[in-house]
């Protein structure tokens, strides 16, 4: 049986370091932290069991696996990006295209959209889910809600609030921070290692996820206690799903971001129902 093959965000991060020999240079162009490219590289290098780059104190060089691996997936990425061209011809007629993060729809959007759709039958609603912010490069969307920084994101985008980060755990789940299993979001410049800074103790997560969706996702589940947005939680509380496993909260460095097309009726009405929910959810 072949193997799968490695991700495609790992090769996308490769291949711009390779073109910037920099990883922080990478990030910037394809929305990424530092962190974030250097640990998708180093996945990739274990994948293939070879080293891609050499690291030095101010760059990086090829090693010869670097090179000869390079102009293969360059290629490929280029030949992916005009087959997809074909098929993206933009939003059609009555259709509002929303381009979301993937734990922004699952735990904000989807509990409520009935109410959106409702209040306008009349509007077509297509969802393109992404993690990473260098997912959201071909979307031509309408509405766009991106996780990052604000360098990241763009002009013209504004952040959603409440934008702390919270621990939480399933009701079902007995015990404290220092008992149970903990449970990170990679790719953000924060988590458990500034919670430990911040509010004090030693705290090192052993259950990892690509996402605070994901995060919510585990905890909901009884696996520990995840750390993750304040703007997510507001339903899964409502609901019972999940409960405060710490009352403090720290700052967070990137957040949710949210630009719309002023030009289109149905995607100002979005951002004004999504502003209004959020508007509510942090009164309640």
């Amino acid at each position: 049986m072949k193997k799968s093959l490695p991700p495609l965000t790992w090769f996308r991060a490769f291949e711009a370091a390779a073109r910037h020999l920099s990883f922080t240079a990478a990030g910037d162009e394809i929305g990424l932290t530092q962190s974030a490219v250097s640990q998708q590289v180093k996945a990739l290098e274990s994948r293939l069991r070879v080293s891609l780059f050499t690291r030095h104190a101010r760059g990086l060089s090829l090693t010869d696996d670097g090179r000869k691996l390079l102009p293969q997936v360059g290629a490929a990425l280029g030949t992916l990006a005009a087959a997809t061209e074909v098929f993206d011809a933009g939003p059609t007629q009555n259709l509002l295209t929303i381009a979301a993060s993937v734990s922004v729809a699952q735990w904000i959007i989807a509990p409520h959209l009935q109410d959106f759709t409702r209040t306008h039958p009349n509007v077509r609603v297509r969802f393109l889910s992404a993690i990473w912010p260098d997912e959201f490069n071909a979307s031509r969307a309408d509405v766009e809600i991106r996780f990052g920084s604000a360098k990241q994101v763009g002009k013209n985008a504004e952040l959603l609030t409440p934008n702390r980060l919270v621990a939480l755990k399933s009701p079902t789940l007995s015990g404290t921070l220092h008992d149970l299993p903990l449970i990170e979001a990679v790719g953000t410049s924060g988590g458990w290692k500034s919670w430990s800074e911040q509010i004090g103790g030693r705290f090192e997560p052993t259950l990892f996820a690509d996402s605070f969706g994901m995060a919510l996702h585990l905890a909901a589940h009884g696996n520990g206690v995840a750390l993750v947005s304040e703007l997510l939680i507001q339903n899964a509380l409502q609901t019972g799903q999940l409960e405060r496993a710490h009352p403090a909260a720290i700052p967070s460095n990137e957040g949710y971001y949210l630009s719309a097309n002023d030009q289109n009726p149905a995607a100002v009405d979005f951002r004004a129902w999504l502003l209004n929910l959020l508007s509510k959810d942090a009164e309640a």
